[in-house]
């Protein structure tokens, strides 16, 4: 029993559960890079390259030659498929842009915070502690 008490305890901890809401969160961002990759900037820049899909690049490591990338796969080709690996370092850029971006907007957040902070006070003069010396002497 005192197992699972300590489970719970580790389980609820504010750490933990940070953890939990950042990684499903993480996951959603992921889907919605990926679409706008593969769905907003991919097109355009097949476009500008003669109607070029990345998604449709690919190598088939038999030799034989397919109409598409579909009939490769059915035949059971193995493929080289370097168009995909173009679309993921096109949704790793954007990722990391977008951390760096998230990253940079709360460092300037707690810079900003931090400057609003009041300042520690100056010390105390040596003049000052003189005289309040002087002072809680002739009191006693």
């Amino acid at each position: 029993m005192g197992l699972l008490k300590e489970f719970k305890a580790f389980a609820m901890r504010g750490n933990v559960v940070d953890l939990a809401v950042a990684l499903i969160i993480g996951a959603e961002f992921g889907k919605i890079v990926s679409s706008l990759v593969s769905d907003i900037i991919m097109p355009p820049i097949g476009q500008l390259m003669s109607g070029l899909s990345f998604a449709n690049l690919y190598y088939a490591l038999d030799g034989e030659t397919y109409e598409n990338i579909a009939a490769a796969k059915a035949a059971g080709a193995p493929l080289f498929t370097y168009g995909n690996f173009i679309q993921a370092i096109v949704n790793f850029v954007i990722v990391a842009f977008a951390v760096f971006m998230i990253i940079k907007a709360m460092n300037a957040a707690k810079r900003k915070k931090e400057d609003e902070a009041p300042a520690t006070p100056p010390p105390t003069p040596e003049d000052i502690m003189l005289l309040r010396e002087i002072r809680d002497s002739l009191k006693k």
